[in-house]
């Protein structure tokens, strides 16, 4: 076809044309930036150099935090620095590692999410062989297990895409190399291997939101039995942030993903790409931190912050 071209680089959607509101897009990215480092990085300090932290629950929650820490690693930077230096431009290569590490990071972490809905269920539903079943061993085989079905999983999905043939441009009508925005400079009848492993990746998505909430169906049916009224404020304030979390970023990623493309630029698109690539990395610890009273403990041995000072 006459209109197929080789494309060597792409160009993301800027935030604004205005010299003023590109630097203020800067700041304020590197605010969150700058947050969502440092409460990640204080959460793996406190649980690696805290003893009584180096339980399975914590191990994960440290291991989330580490993903965290990538995966906002992946877009907001290079966004950024393009504010910054006044132009769009990213590489091929680099929209290509965009795409691979999005992809890696974000899996991982629901995977990972949904491990910890079952270790929370372990430890509620059945507290007596809680140390039988979710031993280190298991601990680290289960996450050995992800990491290496989500890589293979990235493989997949970055062959797919980059595979088709680009005949549409080289706009992306996003602030980073997001899949669906790629398919819409796509040949016709060139992406439908890319569309059927999205199919697929939601049915899988589907399966573990599914088990999720049947796990979180038992933990909160055998909380109800708890006497104690201490013991439920507890179950509730460790599993109620986690499931915001999981709602939070399976939603504005299903909505992404699944939703029909648009033809030109969205706001809408725009908001809930921050939401599920931004905001979780800059949530997660303020929420496990904040209702956690062992981090707390261990991040106020660590600074000394009042911040972290029991209410």
């Amino acid at each position: 076809m006459s209109n197929q071209t080789t494309v060597t680089e792409f160009l993301l959607l800027g935030f604004s044309d205005v010299r003023e509101l590109q630097i203020l897009h800067f700041i304020v990215f590197l605010v969150l930036y700058l947050a969502a480092l440092t409460g990640n990085l204080l959460i793996i300090t406190a649980i690696a150099l805290d003893y009584h932290l180096h339980t399975p629950m914590y191990f994960f929650l440290m291991s989330l935090s580490i993903l965290d820490l990538g995966s906002i690693s992946v877009t907001i930077p290079k966004s950024m620095a393009n504010s910054l230096m006044n132009t769009r431009s990213i590489s091929y290569s680099g929209c290509v590692a965009q795409v691979f590490f999005l992809i890696f990071f974000a899996e991982a972490d629901f995977v990972l999410l949904t491990i910890m809905a079952y270790d929370r269920y372990v430890a509620i539903c059945k507290p007596l062989h809680y140390e039988t079943i979710m031993n280190r061993r298991a601990c680290v085989q289960m996450a050995a297990i992800a990491w290496i079905s989500v890589i293979l999983y990235s493989s997949l999905h970055t062959g797919n895409t980059f595979s088709i043939t680009f005949c549409g441009g080289n706009m992306v009508d996003q602030f980073f190399c997001e899949i669906p925005q790629l398919l819409k400079l796509a040949c016709s009848n060139s992406y439908f291997n890319e569309v059927g492993v999205i199919e697929f990746s939601v049915c899988l998505s589907l399966s573990c939101f599914v088990f999720i909430i049947v796990t979180y169906v038992q933990i909160l049916t055998t909380v109800l039995r708890i006497p104690s009224e201490q013991g439920r404020h507890k179950t509730f304030s460790t599993c109620l942030p986690h499931l915001i979390v999981i709602s939070m970023f399976l939603s504005t990623g299903a909505f992404a993903y699944v939703k029909p493309i648009s033809s030109s630029p969205s706001a809408l698109d725009l908001v809930v790409a921050v939401l599920y690539s931004v905001l979780p990395p800059v949530m997660n610890p303020i929420i496990y931190s904040i209702k956690n009273k062992e981090i707390k403990a261990s991040l106020r041995k660590l600074t000394g912050w009042r911040l972290f000072n029991k209410n």
